[in-house]
């Protein structure tokens, strides 16, 4: 297989981060070290020209499903996790601020002691100003993941791509790191995604992503300058498009 997927200039992309990218080596929570390290990325791709919106998750704070196993129940166990991802948006805008680019945190949820709500009329306004926008507070409704969310936003802000950040280099055909036999897809369409089950996004993520035809990039973010080679067609990775 090549290693290299050949993507064409996106203009408006949506990066979808989990919350535990942002633990580092860390069991749960923020690393510094890490944090700066992919807010620096962020800022680069925009700095370049691209226009960034960015899901974050929340996973290292508080995952909805795992607090609906420990006893509580499902809707407020995503309530809680929502507010997770507010949690890791505001280190995001901070951090990206810190690199030198502007950034603002809207949330689904609405908190405007803390941060702005999102809408699709700030998001649109603040990406045109060569702000970063973190998108966080997942869509505001329980059931929904984080992926779910970043294909809604980018089909709401018209983006040209998704970039889904992950822990292995695209996407595999089982867990490459319990099946040493796993090996790496360069290209899927949403409908192959969807008929092999592969856990890389749900169901209904690739199924919104199909619905508006919008394109699937499955990376790597562990290491530095990541987000910006994934721009620039550089790097293992995996392109799920219509």
């Amino acid at each position: 297989m090549s290693s290299a997927v050949v993507t064409p200039k996106w203009s408006r992309v949506v990066v979808k981060l989990s919350g535990e990218a942002l633990q580092g080596s860390s069991a749960y929570g923020l690393d510094a070290a890490t944090l700066a390290r992919i807010a620096g990325d962020l800022a680069a791709a925009s700095a370049a020209g691209h226009q960034i919106a960015v899901v974050v998750g929340g996973g290292n704070f508080f995952r909805g499903i795992k607090g609906a196993d420990s006893g509580i129940e499902r809707a407020r166990a995503d309530s809680i996790g929502m507010l997770a991802t507010v949690m890791n948006g505001l280190a995001l805008e901070q951090a990206i601020e810190g690199q030198g680019r502007p950034a603002r945190c809207l949330s689904a949820v609405p908190m405007p002691a803390v941060c702005e709500s999102f809408s699709r009329r700030a998001a649109l306004h603040h990406l045109e100003k060569g702000r970063v926008v973190i998108a966080a507070g997942g869509t505001g409704n329980p059931f929904f993941t984080t992926d779910t969310g970043a294909v809604l936003r980018a089909a709401e802000l018209s983006a040209d791509a998704v970039l889904k950040a992950t822990q292995v280099d695209g996407v595999y055909t089982a867990d490459p790191k319990r099946d040493p036999s796993a090996t790496r897809y360069d290209a899927l369409t949403h409908d192959e995604a969807i008929a092999k089950n592969l856990a890389v996004m749900d169901t209904a993520a690739f199924a919104l992503a199909r619905e508006n035809r919008i394109p699937i990039i499955v990376f790597s973010i562990a290491e530095a300058g990541a987000i910006t080679t994934t721009l620039a067609g550089r790097g293992r990775a995996t392109l799920v498009s219509p």
